[in-house]
């Protein structure tokens, strides 16, 4: 009788031609999608060529995805200096799939798009592979990212990958993978208003700490989980390398199935689940009822509080922004609880990409298009007296001391980031404590950290922002 097997163990036996594989195996796998950046990129340029050859070519020109995203808005000539190895390399192959920051066209600071639609560059890869298409069931997608974990709320085994073995699949569209065990953490109930899924992925890490997934699948599941938008679904498995997990999924239902319909560059994919009876390593449920926010205190993300108790917490600065809190859900959340208040410190806003910003432009709080009277989510939070950017990774890991919301001080920051390291943000006296958007909206109201109980207490309605 086979043995049951649970979707990861599922998608890499397809991927690797065998009918069934156990965890802890070694197996080739076909890679689906590799995508690659302007920090990771150059060096995965230079190994690809030292090993495959100056003329080599990739295995496949529309498998490849290059996003430019993290050191774009500055004026460090060697951040320029990246987007272009990646602008001759893309000429070079014929690649397909390239985003590029097309304002960058010279020394100093880039200015920024006008307008997020009339620009090739998109914003965080981690937001624009699924926008762009790149992101179905039951796939494999390599990035040279620790965060492209994020994909697996699709239903696709996604991990990062560094500058060696992305060349490699570069020049072979093949990989060598590990089967990772698989980890079940169930959440029922319906979420309260005044949670997200941010509290949900740091009440995971709280429980088994950075290193307690390590080398891991870390498997969503419940009704809890099923309930949650598209984008909610995304923050719980980018975050599944905080807790060392090789890679996080969720079940694929009819809100993935739309979403990848209307997005998707390929016409088929194959939709895999748990069997019964497939084995965990670990099991463990929550009760969605029963959570509080959460806040993961300076410096590791498994430093879980409650926002209540850290009540007393001075803060100098909130960020909203980046691949696990700038979707356009999160800006909603944030925006609905600063309507008609002023916030009391400085509020740097990132948009997760361009079409974020585009829909910051277009939507009201309710995720519906804008109608006469109404404000857009970007007039709330600009009236509120939020400094808005441009889509970008930003200050969520620092970069150049140009970066727009890099703490370039010893200050205390909350954030709806996902690290909060020393020196992730920036300087390495810099303390950030991580957040939901309504925990960091509250917060920045009052100057110290707050639960968003204070504010919030009816549903907030997302309409079909993030749907397809």
């Amino acid at each position: 009788m086979p043995r049951p097997m649970t979707m990861t163990e599922k998608i890499l036996a397809a991927h690797a031609g065998r009918a069934q594989v156990h965890p802890g195996e070694n197996v080739w796998v076909d890679v689906d999608i590799l995508m690659t950046h302007d920090v990771c990129g150059p060096g995965t340029i230079g190994i690809f060529k030292q090993q495959f050859g100056q003329d080599a070519r990739v295995w496949d020109p529309d498998r490849v995805v290059i996003i430019p995203d993290h050191y774009i808005f500055t004026a460090d000539e060697k951040c320029h200096r990246n987007v272009q190895i990646l602008r001759d390399f893309v000429k070079e192959q014929g690649l397909r799939y390239y985003y590029d920051p097309d304002f960058i066209k010279g020394e100093g600071m880039p200015s920024p798009y006008l307008d997020p639609e009339r620009t090739s560059y998109k914003g965080v890869c981690h937001k624009a592979l699924p926008e762009e298409g790149h992101v179905r069931p039951g796939e494999i997608l390599l990035g040279t990212d620790s965060h492209t974990c994020t994909a697996g709320a699709f239903g696709q085994f996604a991990t990062g990958v560094g500058n060696t073995d992305a060349a490699f699949t570069l020049g072979t569209g093949k990989t060598w993978l590990k089967v990772p065990p698989t980890m079940k953490f169930a959440f029922h109930g319906e979420i309260p208003p005044y949670l997200t899924a941010k509290d949900l992925i740091l009440a995971v890490i709280g429980q088994i700490s950075v290193s307690g997934a390590t080398y891991q699948t870390m498997y969503f599941a419940g009704d809890g989980i099923a309930s949650l938008t598209l984008e909610d679904r995304m923050t719980l498995t980018n975050m599944a390398i905080e807790a060392g997990g090789k890679n996080g999924v969720c079940d694929v239902d009819e809100k993935t199935l739309a979403y990848v319909r209307h997005r998707s560059t390929r016409p088929q994919w194959q939709v895999y689940s748990d069997d019964p009876g497939a084995e965990y390593c670990y099991e463990h449920e929550w009760d969605l009822g029963t959570l509080e926010p959460l806040v993961a205190k300076p410096h590791s993300p498994d430093n879980r509080d409650t926002a209540h108790n850290c009540r007393d917490v001075k803060i100098d600065r909130a960020y909203i922004g980046s691949c696990t809190g700038g979707k356009i859900t999160d800006m909603i959340f944030a925006a609905a609880l600063l309507r008609g208040r002023t916030v009391k410190v400085p509020t740097y806003v990132v948009p997760g990409s361009t079409e974020v910003h585009r829909d910051m432009k277009r939507l009201n709080l309710h995720g519906e298009p804008v109608q006469p009277g109404e404000q857009s989510i970007e007039q709330v939070l600009a009236d509120a007296g939020c400094m808005i950017g441009a889509a970008s990774c930003a200050a969520c890991l620092g970069g150049p001391v140009d970066t727009f919301g890099r703490l370039n001080d010893p200050i205390t920051c909350i954030s709806t980031t996902n690290r909060n390291f020393p020196g992730r943000m920036g300087h390495k006296k810099a303390g950030v404590y991580l957040a939901s958007p309504l925990t960091v909206a509250a917060s920045a109201l009052t100057g110290h950290v707050t639960d968003p109980r204070e504010y919030v207490a009816e549903p907030i309605t997302t309409g079909t922002a993030g749907v397809v």
